[in-house]
């Protein structure tokens, strides 16, 4: 009876807005699932659960005490993700702002992926010709924080020029992968998970099987060159591309990383005084 009562002020605005918020917020928790998937911010929302359930537990059986360090750890935990994860609150507040608002914005990104696209190319085509074994995975939605712990440190700019040094034969940084998130090369000599599919060819090394397991459990591109062959492959969703060509590999590139970008109000209006 209360619940048919709750509902019965309700207009037809009302419904609507209510599931545009039930919508909006889906959405939300949806992207931010998709960010910190495979890094350690994982951690952190299994920890928040944790007290959660902690908290509930002790209201139901009474733990007065417990119930108490929960509310405290509750109360103050919000000052504590916000300091522990400044650095990483801070670049989710800069994607925010320029995210498809303002026209400037857009264009430095695009002119960002273009060059990582370009630089990429470039480098395996002088690495492809002189057979110099190359991993390269490129982040997309997925983090791959995880993953470059494991190397060592870089936070460059992304050049051809660079990525070549980095595979250089019988060098510090050329064993591993270098991977590049947020336009930049962020490490380099970085440890990849192996697939373990008995399905690919025998003749694939390891870097093969570093760049197929990469792609298996994150969205990621990678890119490999074999150093027998010099042949170009490249792998993403779990499917791996054999001896693709340069223009194939930039094509690729382009597809998931210069990706067009819907129509914004401000883009609409200004076309609309141009008439």
């Amino acid at each position: 009876m209360l619940f048919a009562n709750f509902f019965e002020d309700f207009t037809i605005l009302d419904y609507i807005a209510s599931i545009v918020d039930i919508l909006v917020v889906w959405y939300i928790l949806y992207k931010i699932f998709m960010i910190v998937r495979g890094t350690k911010a994982v951690q952190l929302i299994n920890g928040i659960f944790i007290i959660l359930v902690l908290r509930g537990l002790s209201d139901l059986f009474g733990l007065r005490t417990l119930g108490w360090l929960m509310e405290q750890v509750i109360d103050w935990g919000f000052l504590a993700i916000i300091i522990i994860f400044q650095p990483e609150l801070r670049r989710a507040l800069e994607h925010l702002g320029r995210g498809k608002i303002f026209t400037r914005a857009r264009q430095k990104e695009a002119e960002k992926q273009e060059q990582v696209v370009n630089a990429i190319v470039k480098a395996c085509e002088y690495m492809g010709k002189r057979r110099i074994g190359a991993l390269i995975s490129i982040a997309q939605e997925t983090g791959l924080n995880d993953y470059i712990e494991t190397g060592i440190p870089l936070n460059a700019n992304v050049s051809s020029e660079l990525l070549i040094n980095t595979f250089i034969p019988n060098t510090p940084l050329h064993d591993g992968a270098v991977i590049i998130q947020d336009y930049e090369i962020k490490a380099a000599a970085c440890y990849l998970p192996l697939s373990e599919s008995p399905f690919i060819p025998k003749e694939l090394g390891t870097r093969h099987r570093a760049a197929i397991g990469i792609s298996e459990v994150t969205d990621s591109i990678t890119v490999v060159i074999s150093e027998e062959t010099g042949g170009i492959s490249l792998t993403k969703n779990g499917e791996l591309h054999r001896d693709i060509t340069l223009d194939q590999l930039k094509d690729m590139l382009a597809d998931r990383l210069m990706k067009s970008e819907p129509p914004t109000t401000a883009n609409l209006w200004s076309k609309w005084v141009k008439k």
